[in-house]
């Protein structure tokens, strides 16, 4: 990873993580390397990744360094179907390095491929917890982006009582992540997400709102809009 530093990005992307004074990724540090070139990195490297090569990228100062670690970890859990106890040391590691998971790309690139998968066929009470009682905003945005996983497999019902813990949420990245995993509940059933939306489209966020229904025609839209 340290060889493809490039620091030309570095400044582009401080911006685009909001790492100013007050924003939500204040003091977070770059390198300057781009997901795809971190993933051909981690496509090269990872069968060779033990959890102390993770436990010393996950707690890196540099961000794509820890979101190197994470995808290792996906991928060493989603090779190891077979092996259940690995796969429990991959989704024990993760949730004890959530300090470490601190902005929405480490987050949405690597929770519902591992969390979502892991509790698939298991209970999902840990989502619901996240979702209450998380310490930050990124465990919050992990129980509801876990969900993908099941919207994937066409089970929709978790991603809505998520989101009605959420709805209200004050932060706008749970807002947006609300609204985007309503708005792909909705791919598998619209009327589903419709009459999920109708007592509530009045009172919830706009910006919930606008990603829930992303998906409908425009005159749709401003109807919903308009309430």
């Amino acid at each position: 990873m340290m060889r493809h530093a490039d620091p030309s990005q570095v400044e582009g992307l401080m911006r685009f993580f909001k790492t100013g004074p007050g924003q939500y990724g204040e003091g977070d540090e770059f390198l300057g390397i781009k997901v795809p070139v971190t993933r051909s990195v981690v496509k090269e490297c990872w069968k060779e990744v033990s959890f102390d090569n993770l436990e010393e990228c996950v707690t890196c100062k540099y961000h794509e360094v820890r979101l190197a670690a994470l995808l290792a970890l996906v991928e060493i859990f989603s090779h190891n179907r077979k092996n259940p106890d690995l796969q429990k040391q991959c989704v024990d590691f993760y949730l004890s390095h959530t300090a470490y998971i601190n902005n929405w790309d480490l987050v949405d690139l690597s929770c519902y491929p591992l969390i979502g998968t892991w509790l698939l066929d298991r209970d999902r009470t840990l989502l619901y917890d996240l979702a209450r009682n998380g310490k930050t905003i990124w465990e919050q945005r992990i129980g509801m982006v876990s969900t993908m996983q099941f919207i994937r497999k066409g089970q929709t019902s978790d991603t809505y009582a998520i989101a009605e813990i959420l709805l209200h949420h004050k932060h706008d990245l749970i807002r947006k992540a609300v609204g985007w995993l309503l708005r792909e509940a909705g791919k598998r059933d619209a009327d589903e997400l419709r009459r999920w939306l109708e007592p509530r489209a009045h009172s919830m966020p706009r910006t919930a709102l606008r990603y829930a229904i992303e998906k409908f025609s425009e005159s749709e839209r401003r109807a919903w809009l308009n309430q």
